[in-house]
């Protein structure tokens, strides 16, 4: 007999669980911020600036080194541009997210990605890398908050058809783990993406996954 599942669904975040997008991430930025002729940041400190979208990563990247608006909105401009221009340069699934997807697959779970990156591509790169895992892929778009805020965590799972309770949040920050408690979902964090494990336990993180695998032990 067949054990049965604790959980129906799974909702993915995207950069830095699903994919290793650091890398083109950070020479998008740096690209922008040498137009403004700014020195660049090594690509690892943008671990601590990614999650809250381009616009928020950007003035993080700044860092105060220009204070007219102006100034700062050609930056946030330039660096979309170039990470339209170079988005898939380095990026790449994570070893074993595949393996995982198949398997979770398998056994008839509904999945999706929930990502503060602009829906436009998070659908894209999903299209590119991940596509056809994923019965929902949403990322930001116009007028519908950003994670922390629950709403559209909870948007996805209506369409799913699935409860809450009945879902695990798989993500590498803390606001993912937020994003999981506050809409009611089981927050488990991985230890392969951009944050450590001390901003994931003190976020809420219920599990530390060290390899995507062992996500099915939860499941």
């Amino acid at each position: 007999m067949n054990t049965p599942l604790k959980y129906d669904a799974v909702v993915f975040d995207l950069d830095g669980t699903l994919l290793d997008t650091l890398q083109d991430i950070a020479d998008s930025v740096n690209a922008a911020l040498a137009v403004e002729g700014l020195d660049p940041h090594p690509a690892d400190r943008y671990r601590l600036m990614v999650g809250n979208g381009m616009d928020v990563l950007v003035e993080r990247a700044i860092e105060g080194r220009l204070d007219q608006a102006e100034a700062i909105a050609r930056c946030q401009d330039r660096a979309r541009s170039e990470y339209a221009r170079r988005y898939n340069a380095t990026t790449r699934p994570y070893n074993g997210i595949p393996r995982l997807l198949d398997e979770l697959a398998a056994r008839g779970l509904k999945m999706a990605v929930l990502s503060n990156k602009p829906d436009e591509y998070t659908g894209k790169i999903i299209h590119e890398y991940l596509d056809g895992y994923f019965d929902i892929v949403r990322g930001v778009r116009p007028g519908h908050p950003k994670k922390p805020d629950p709403a559209q965590a909870l948007e996805v799972l209506d369409a799913l058809g699935i409860t809450p309770d009945r879902t695990v949040m798989v993500g590498d920050s803390g606001g993912d783990m937020e994003t999981a408690l506050r809409a009611g979902m089981f927050p488990a964090g991985v230890l392969w993406g951009f944050r450590d494990a001390d901003e994931l336990r003190s976020s809420g993180a219920r599990a530390l996954i060290k390899h995507p695998m062992d996500l099915l032990d939860l499941i």
